[in-house]
């Protein structure tokens, strides 16, 4: 697995072996349909993978997308960075590095000053359909990922893998549909995803009291006002395997994740995605505030 200090170059070189590629994206995407990148790296909404594939590569091509991501809520900040190589339309590469900054709410549970970091690998391939081409048909476009998270606690990894029994690293899979109704200018997607992770994977996985995976529903609907500008409303449904642990009953319980958001793409090379965010309660033991707060996400595309 990659380190944390190994990931910028990572990005940096996957987008310069892109660039050096001789079939690169062109013009056979129209903007925004390729999504954009979401915190786990993938290409679809923000917060959920849809079936389509970064860049505006289409049959034959290699494209490359590159992304950074800030999200800060009423008590924590995340801020993501990664980068993706999609080939033919249909195959997917992404690696995405996160970083959680509780400040010092954590402090009444003996976690002052805990930073959450995590490496997340992945791959998409697409199964069937055209979210573009099939846009008059009742077909959507399906893809299945593959995600592999590795997370770096600090000091509360000890208590991780020993008191509440999760795992430092972790695999998610996942399915998802897209249909794009090209008229209305209207794109639905549903994945689902098997998950054991613990807030996205930051607290690593499963648990003393949860250890299989669990099947997660998330939803996007997305409304196309121009070529340029969509908005998006999207609801990830989360696990809860350390709802009763070492830290107190309900001290980290889980709950959904919703936004609505705002993108913007000027171009092919350039988008921007601006969001309202609702985490639920992180730590409501402690935090019990509902965590809301702005997401704004940069794209870079080759």
């Amino acid at each position: 697995m990659h380190s944390l200090h190994s990931l910028p170059s990572l990005a940096t070189l996957a987008l310069a072996i892109a660039l050096a590629l001789p079939a690169q994206a062109g013009d056979g995407k129209l903007l925004l349909t390729g999504g954009v990148s979401t915190i786990d790296g993938a290409a679809g909404g923000g917060l959920t993978p849809w079936a389509v594939t970064g860049s505006y590569a289409t049959q034959g091509e290699w494209g490359g997308t590159a992304f950074v991501t800030r999200a800060t809520t009423s008590n924590y900040g995340l801020r993501v960075m990664g980068a993706a190589l999609a080939w033919d339309d249909r195959l997917e590469f992404s690696l995405a590095r996160q970083r959680l900054d509780t400040e010092n709410n954590l402090a009444p549970l003996g976690l002052p000053g805990l930073q959450l970091e995590q490496d997340i690998v992945g791959a998409k391939w697409r199964l069937a359909g055209d979210a573009v081409l099939d846009s008059d048909r009742w077909m959507p476009q399906v893809a299945v990922g593959l995600l592999h998270k590795r997370a770096k606690a600090n000091d509360l990894t000890p208590t991780l893998t020993g008191p509440l029994g999760a795992k430092r690293s972790g695999s998610e899979a996942y399915i998802s549909a897209t249909k794009l109704w090209l008229a209305p200018g209207v794109l639905t997607n549903l994945t689902l995803r098997a998950t054991r992770a613990n807030q996205n994977g930051l607290l690593g996985h499963g648990g003393a009291e949860g250890r299989r995976w669990q099947l997660m529903p998330e939803l996007s609907v997305v409304k196309l006002l121009s070529p340029s500008v969509a908005v998006g409303v999207e609801a990830r449904l989360k696990p809860n395997n350390l709802e009763r642990s070492v830290l107190g009953a309900g001290a980290l319980r889980e709950q959904d994740w919703f936004d609505a958001f705002v993108a913007w793409a000027p171009s092919k090379r350039f988008s921007v995605t601006a969001a309202y965010v609702d985490l639920g309660a992180i730590a409501p033991a402690v935090q019990p505030k509902r965590q809301r707060g702005a997401y704004l996400s940069l794209q870079f595309a080759i």
